[in-house]
């Protein structure tokens, strides 16, 4: 059709107008500019939980590190006596728990993965205790009994031992060099890969 000027007008229904800018074209844009967010803050999750597995990150402070480690006397399971001064010579590596704590549940497979992984290293792996921590021994037992672990476990009176590293909530991991001497404190969950690259890099800088 024509106007009266004589110019063609091309007839267009309304609402039809993609024009840049406009707000159909922007209601179309904005679901694919969400999508593409939520796949750039995935891929920045993912690199983050990955950089992270295998490290425990700085040790936890306390006025114990770098100084010999405090008293810890007690008695195996069998009823042998322990003494942490007399392991001297050797890396150790002490866990502090307690069988109904949630967070050493879930890093007790790690734990069994880390000491047969020391095992098979033979003289050069770290000795590994689990040092009881407010429970007793018949629920340390059970504990075992259902979760597997074949490694030694300290009582000590009074929770003693725990006083001594000034231990409140478990799990905590600490790592005592052959000299006897505090190095490393973990007051979080540890697991195999993250606690063997930490004790590797102690081992490299005391060298």
């Amino acid at each position: 059709m024509s106007d009266d000027t004589g110019a063609v007008v091309v007839d267009r229904p309304v609402g039809d107008g993609d024009e840049p800018g406009s707000a159909r074209s922007r209601s179309r844009i904005a679901p694919w500019v969400a999508l593409g967010v939520a796949v750039v803050m995935i891929a920045l999750i993912v690199l983050l939980v990955g950089a992270d597995s295998g490290r425990l990150g700085p040790s936890a402070e306390t006025s114990l590190m770098n100084r010999p480690a405090p008293e810890a006397v007690g008695t195996l399971g069998d009823g042998t006596p322990f003494d942490l001064s007399r392991r001297k010579g050797s890396w150790v590596v002490i866990n502090f728990f307690q069988s109904s704590c949630v967070p050493c549940i879930r890093e007790h497979p790690e734990l069994i993965e880390f000491v047969d992984a020391q095992r098979s290293l033979g003289e050069s792996g770290a000795e590994f205790y689990s040092v009881v921590s407010g429970d007793t021994q018949a629920n340390v037992e059970a504990f075992f009994a259902e979760r597997g672990g074949d490694w030694p476990v300290v009582y000590s009176e009074g929770d003693s031992i725990s006083t001594s590293f000034g231990v409140s909530l478990v799990p905590e991991t600490w790592i005592v060099d052959p000299d006897g001497i505090v190095r490393f404190r973990a007051i979080s969950e540890v697991t195999a890969e993250s606690l063997a690259v930490v004790l590797q890099q102690l081992r490299e800088a005391l060298r």
